[in-house]
């Protein structure tokens, strides 16, 4: 009677974790699909969000960080 919980709760918990592998392992391939889709043929949208944010933005951010990193 044990044995056969124990074989049913083992088989659950491999079914459970291969699941759990083959969705993360999907989610990676497509992640990386839809970047190189991306990069490829929208190569101006990258380029654009760096080059847009204003500089004084950019200082105050600067500005922020070093702040809060020299707080004890």
């Amino acid at each position: 009677m044990m044995n056969e919980m124990m074989s049913a709760g083992l088989e659950i918990m491999l079914v459970g974790m291969g699941t759990v592998f083959l969705f993360l392992a999907m989610l990676i391939v497509t992640v990386n699909i839809m970047s190189t889709l991306v990069q490829r043929f929208y190569p101006e949208i990258l380029t654009k969000s760096v080059t847009d944010i204003d500089p004084n933005v950019i200082a105050a951010i600067s500005a922020a960080v070093h702040q809060y990193r020299k707080k004890p």
